[in-house]
């Protein structure tokens, strides 16, 4: 084998990097494991407390060095390992899955101030009625559905508002009008990106990710461990405030705050039992200020003294003062220590201690605890992250802010004369009369900018700020100075965002899933080896478990390194990937096989094997990388991350199988060990095979038509069962103590759901059902999703207990929910239909390039399209006899690729071989050709499909129910793809070759 240095180079630096990049999950696992045996110490017999003391220890040791990578060269903190270790994903852990749409259509509404115009209005409903089955931008739809509805229609006087007047004018033309309100509407999905972004990372989720989707407007949001899907919903879509306050001085208040401190140390003294009473009042260091050490000492006077050495909690042992009484910054705190002070503060004896138009909010962005101490006297390590709370007057009688974002008409970020970066903003007439008063009753004074809640900048007033023009400074990066730039223009485009797709799954049912995806990994693993041993013998099959092995280790390492999430589809894929692999090397010991069989030497048996095998090999991969390629274009979510596994897999299984083993060969070789590619049972299976396939053509395709025309009357009569991925609407799988009919349960819910359409169906076990409805799931309401959940708590009331009230019952029976909205299953048809489409055709000029023949192309799609309708078939005769759920959802369009990939996986392997034996023996007859040629890949062709049909036979029975329907569907595929390989691709190439030829012969005469 030529350049053997270079490729056990390369195999040593993939297996190095593999290691580097698993040692920080192992690291990470264990500060988790740590922090599970932490918390449970602590929660002692309050099993309710374990997951607020797990995520307590988890956040301080985000920024403490976990792993010293060469004895210190580079040190990582347990964040920095978390960032790189193999993600679950939430399939897997628990957690919440959406995703979240801007609709471009309110925001075109908001454009025109919400003009009531009938021909403007029925223009919008066209183009929202067309988004639903194009794949166009809502905009483009609105600008042909506008000169549809209104020919002579001018959309500059619908959009001269206000808020456009500068962009447009009465003599704007339509196509400049619709310029304008699509570069509007972009920055109204990026300021909506920004408000989520921000919301979900004081959310307190470890680990969220948030990301823009091809499709304008929406987003993708991720949140594993969430526990309470209610208020995430209502933090998400509740439209964004922005508002500008007027503030407290530290100065003025905190003769109140201390009154606090010391009624929450009583409080807490009376408690002592049942709390941790150390550290509670801050070590003091060096004085800075008279005035500073005047305050402390009041803290210090005022602290209770508990008789020993410890100190009863307080207000001040979680907010520390800053220490700057002209500040509207009263405290500081740790993010850990944020929803104390808040529990203190909300207390009824606290609230009558403080003055009624008093409100505290929380900065959104932290300081290091390196910069706290100018501002307190308390010494913070300086990798803390402090909160700074500002303390709000309340001056209206509403309640309401003095000022509000709707008045603000544009900001922009910019850079001042001394460097820094500040935010300009303009506001409308109202609001800058408004900001004048309000400039002008703050003179050297703060005035807090607010924006859901979170303060983002409280600058002082110099002087009264008149025209509506002023400018924002701080501490500002490029791009915070940017972002809050794109927060100030939110507050005059309300842009709400709606959940379209929401996907929640409980943390037990994510433990029985890594459980079950786990148990499944390791019993076809095993199965694997044990049958490459038994088959091809101890040496050889040693050799090929080496390589699976390799391969198992190197797919983890590329995840890492490309920090994958793993999902339960990706597990499969991975499982699917081991029998997969397993035919690079039983395509390489056949032909080994064949070689010793002619006669030939031990060394050049192994290299003619090897270097004939290549090709196969190749055309093989390729195809089937391809088919993972076009999964990973049109899926999303755990379907992204079964193509992202198989195509990984796909990659290092060839290196592994062809190279790695090809290096251990040449070693063993050099050896002078003998090696045997067979044991005593194995060695002469299917020698002398002689079917007559192509005399039997026509038997098999009549065989093959007969099932196809009975799949064909069920899919006109039964149809298929179609999940809520394609037809919208809303699923439960909820869990009871004991086992409950799932005919009642439907029965039941029909009516509760007020003839809403609903299916209860088993799930897995006996206590567990599959419930799935249309209720409400056109409903923009952001209460929609809360009122379903009540209706089916009340149906199953009566199942559960009538002591189980609603809360409980979602977070112990309710397993997971999902939830797709209309438009997002109308995009998901549509992307299967261009999956499959894409499929079929790169498939067949791949073929047609490689072969150079488009009878074998022809013959390929033919055995395609024989496979996939034999498996729609087989889904409609049996959908409502299998005890598994059989829906047409995403995952089966996967499965369904995957069959597609297979069955030319396996095609390409007898094409191969055809076209080699066509070139061997050009003057004998097609058919015998033919025939010989194919009965030599029969060994090739069961090895292959019985190691994958073992390892999809063991997910299926170990794996969890969610992905049983997924794999029953790879099971028919496999088995017909093997058998079309043979019976249905061949003879069709046969044939269409067969009359090429007799066409030319006539030709000639």
């Amino acid at each position: 084998m030529q350049n053997k240095g270079a490729i056990r180079l390369f195999a040593i630096l993939l297996a190095l990097v593999s290691l580097y990049q698993l040692i920080f999950t192992f690291q990470a696992r264990r500060v988790e494991n740590k922090a599970e045996e932490i918390a449970q110490q602590k929660a002692g017999d309050n099993p309710e407390l374990v997951s607020e003391y797990r995520f307590q220890y988890l956040d301080s040791m985000k920024s403490e060095v976990v792993y010293n990578f060469l004895f210190g060269l580079r040190e990582y903190t347990y964040q920095e390992c978390k960032e790189r270790e193999i993600n679950f994903g939430l399939d897997l852990k628990g957690g919440m899955n959406m995703i979240l749409e801007v609709r471009v259509a309110d925001i075109v509404r908001a454009l025109s101030n919400y003009n009531q115009d009938a021909k403007f209005n029925e223009a919008i409903r066209l183009a929202r009625e067309r988004e639903k089955e194009s794949t166009r931008d809502f905009i483009s739809l609105f600008s042909e559905a506008f000169e549809e509805v209104a020919p002579e229609g001018r959309l500059a006087a619908i959009f001269n508002t206000v808020e456009l007047r500068e962009k447009i004018d009465y003599n704007s033309t339509n196509a400049e009008v619709i310029e304008v309100i699509r570069e509007e509407s972009r920055g109204a999905i990026d300021n909506a990106f920004n408000i989520l972004r921000t919301r979900i990372d004081r959310f307190g989720v470890a680990q969220p990710n948030i990301q823009r989707l091809e499709q304008a407007g929406r987003i993708l949001v991720e949140l594993p461990g969430i526990t309470d899907p209610e208020r995430v919903r209502d933090l998400l879509q509740g439209t964004a405030n922005l508002e500008f306050w007027e503030v407290y001085n530290q100065n003025q208040i905190f003769e109140a705050l201390m009154a606090a401190n010391q009624m929450i140390a009583e409080v807490n003294a009376l408690k002592k039992s049942d709390v941790d009473t150390a550290d509670v009042v801050p070590e003091v260091q060096a004085e800075e200020s008279a005035e500073d050490v005047a305050l402390l000492d009041e803290i210090e006077g005022d602290s209770l003294d508990t008789g020993d050495e410890q100190r009863v909690e307080s207000l001040f042992s979680a907010l520390a003062p800053s220490g700057r009484p002209s500040s509207p910054v009263v405290g500081l705190a740790t993010s850990r220590d944020t929803g104390k002070v808040n529990t203190y503060l909300a207390m009824e004896e606290v609230q009558s201690l403080l003055p009624r138009d008093v409100e505290f909010m929380w900065t959104v962005k932290p300081i290091p605890g390196s910069d706290a101490q100018y501002w307190t006297n308390q010494q913070f390590d300086e990798n803390d992250e402090l909160f700074q709370l500002v303390a709000i007057k309340v001056s209206s009688h509403d309640g309401r802010a003095p000022l509000e974002g709707d008045v603000v008409t544009g900001a922009r970020a910019v850079t001042s004369q001394s460097g820094a970066y500040e935010i300009e903003m303009s506001m409308n007439g109202e609001g800058a009369k408004t900001w004048a008063r309000l400039t002008k009753a703050n003179i050297d004074k703060s005035i807090a900018i607010v924006l859901d809640g979170y303060v983002y900048s409280f600058p002082t007033v110099q002087n009264e700020i008149t025209g509506g023009r002023s400018s924002i400074t701080g501490d500002f990066t490029p791009q915070e100075a940017k972002d809050l730039a794109n927060v100030l223009e939110s507050g005059k485009m309300p842009a709400p965002a709606r959940i379209v797709e929401d996907t929640v799954v409980g943390p037990s049912l994510g433990a029985e899933a890594v459980d079950a995806g786990f148990k499944s990994f390791i019993w076809a693993f095993i199965a694997v080896l044990i049958y490459m041993i038994l088959y091809y013998g101890f040496k050889a099959g040693l050799v090929a478990d080496l390589a699976l092995v390799a391969n198992m280790f190197f797919i983890m390492g590329v995840l890492a390194a490309f920090n994958a999430v793993l999902t339960l589809p990706g597990i499969a894929g991975i499982v699917l990937t081991i029998g997969m692999s397993v035919d690079a090397n039983v395509l390489i010991y056949e032909r080994i096989r064949e070689e010793l069989k002619a006669g030939k030497g031990l060394k050049l048996a192994i290299s003619d094997g090897y270097r004939n095998a290549f090709s196969a090999i190749i055309d093989a991969n390729v195809t089937t990388f391809l088919t993972g390629l076009i999964l990973f274009m049109f899926g999303t979510g755990p379907i992204k991350g079964f193509a992202t596994t198989l195509m990984i897999g796909i990659a290092t299984s060839f290196f592994s199988a062809f190279f790695i083993t090809r290096l251990v060969y040449e070693s063993l070789l050099k050896s002078k060990v003998d090696i045997k590619f067979g044991s005593e049972w194995t060695k002469n299976l299917f020698k002398g095979a002689h079917i007559l396939f192509i005399e039997k053509r026509k038997f098999f395709i009549i065989i093959s038509a007969v099932i196809i025309l009975v799949g064909i009357a069920s899919l006109g009569v039964r149809g298929l069962q179609q999940g809520i991925d394609f037809t919208g609407g809303r699923s439960f799988v909820v869990r009871f103590d004991d086992p409950v009919p799932a005919t009642e349960v439907q029965s039941v819910l029909t009516e509760t759901f007020e003839g809403a359409t609903v299916e209860a169906k088993t799930f897995g076990g006996d206590n567990q059902i599959r419930i799935t409805t249309n209720y409400l799931v056109d409903s923009d309401s952001e209460s929609a999703d809360q009122e379903a959940e009540t209706k089916l708590y009340e149906g199953l009331k009566q199942y559960v207990g009538a002591d189980v009230d609603r809360d409980t019952f979602l977070a112990e029976h309710r397993m997971s929910s999902q939830k797709v909205g209309p438009t997002i299953a109308a995009d998901i048809r549509n992307k299967a239909g261009y999956a499959i489409f894409f499929s079929f055709a790169v498939i067949f000029l791949y073929i047609l390039i490689r072969f150079r023949n488009w009878e074998f192309g022809l013959g390929a799609l033919g055995a395609v399209a024989h496979d996939v309708l034999i498996v729609l078939g087989v889904f409609s005769l049996l959908y409502s006899i299998m005890p598994f759920s059989m829906e047409i959802d995403q995952s089966f369009i996967a499965a369904i690729l995957t069959v597609i990939g297979y069955s030319i996986n396996d095609t390409v392997v007898v094409f191969d071989r055809i076209r080699e034996y066509r070139g061997l023996y050009p003057k004998r007859d097609l058919k015998e050709v033919f025939n010989l040629a194919m009965n030599s890949t029969i060994s090739r062709t069961l090895n292959t499909s019985l190691t994958t049909l073992v390892v999809l036979l063991v997910i299926f029975i170990f794996g969890s129910e969610v992905i049983q329907g997924f794999v029953f569907a790879l099971i028919v595929g496999v088995v017909v793809g093997t058998y079309s390989s043979l019976f249905i691709a061949s003879p069709i190439a046969f044939n269409f070759i067969e009359k090429r030829i007799a066409n030319k012969a006539k030709k000639k005469k």
